[in-house]
């Protein structure tokens, strides 16, 4: 049996315990009790949520036997620290469990207790930044879903947990049992931990309806070589102006903001289609197949090969 603990602090965030119930029904599919679950805090008894529902919890204790410690987000890690005895105590749990986790700002949690140190992390993209900026140690990806670094695995926020929960039960029963999980949980899809946390067309968020029909354009001809001279006609604007316009209001150059674009829709070719590659590369605007691999492992920090195998 896996006995997986959550560490519960005062403020959790609630969609941190949902996560528990991709692992219930990893039990469920596998037909036998793989995980127990326990709830955890330092001195034990009642826990309240941000939301103020109260949860009970055991005392932690350094004889319990736990083979994967899941440490719950705050809503504000930077006005909420966490305790040196939540700190102690994972530092202790570290050499003996077999892996740590972290819900969306418990990464901070687990990089204060020195935990991540020279190794990949994300947590919530609001507070990404901050992250790095307190802990310049860390590799922190803020546009991750989860990643998985040795022993260390972090999430994104919110219901990036139970992304994290679903790929520990693929690593622990297999590709087979993990989508049969998803699938019961009518989760849209199984996530990979490389994929982004936004859309770009999201993200980029201009403010005016010409740097808006600019990006609708490049997203309807991504197939094309897309200079700056041809979006820049597209709404009569000058390379120069455009250029201008276009950094000021989404904060990107328009060739790093195209990249982007071609970066999503290969991803979502490559996860939704049985397409070859050099096929989905042709289609999004990429050189040929081996622009299209460097650009993703910088961008996602895995091949498409890789991005292809997590979504299936």
């Amino acid at each position: 049996m896996h006995r997986i603990g959550y560490l519960l602090s005062d403020g959790f965030q609630v969609m941190a315990i949902a996560s528990q119930t991709v692992f219930e029904y990893g039990n469920l599919v596998a037909g036998e009790p793989f995980y127990r679950i326990e709830n955890f805090s330092i001195d034990g008894g009642e826990v309240r949520s941000s939301l103020g529902m109260a949860v009970g919890t055991r005392a932690v204790d350094h004889r319990t036997a736990i083979d994967t410690w899941i440490v719950a987000g705050v809503t504000d890690p930077l006005g909420q620290p966490p305790s040196e005895g939540v700190l102690s105590f994972l530092r202790k749990a570290s050499n003996r469990a077999r892996r740590i986790g972290a819900i969306c700002t418990g990464g901070f949690v687990v990089a204060e207790a020195g935990l991540l140190g020279g190794r990949r992390a994300t947590t919530h993209w609001a507070f990404a930044r901050e992250l790095q900026k307190r802990f310049p140690e860390i590799r922190v990806e803020e546009d991750r879903i989860y990643i998985v670094d040795g022993p260390v695995w972090t999430s994104a926020g919110m219901t990036a947990g139970l992304d994290l929960a679903l790929a520990m039960v693929e690593k622990d029963l297999g590709s087979d049992i993990a989508r049969s999980v998803a699938h019961k949980l009518v989760m849209h899809q199984r996530r990979s931990g490389g994929q982004s946390q936004h859309s770009e067309m999201l993200d980029l968020a201009p403010k005016s309806d010409r740097i808006q029909n600019a990006l609708n354009y490049a997203r309807k001809n991504l197939s094309r070589p897309l200079t700056v001279e041809e979006l820049a006609e597209k709404v009569n604007l000058s390379p120069r102006q455009f250029s201008r316009v276009f950094t000021l209001e989404t904060g990107q150059s328009p060739a790093r903001a195209i990249e982007s674009l071609r970066l999503e829709a290969a991803r979502l070719m490559i996860e939704q289609s049985r397409h070859p590659l050099e096929v989905i590369a042709k289609e999004t605007g990429f050189r040929d197949r081996r622009h299209m691999r460097e650009v993703f492992i910088r961008g996602f920090g895995m091949p498409p090969q890789a991005v292809r195998r997590e979504a299936r």
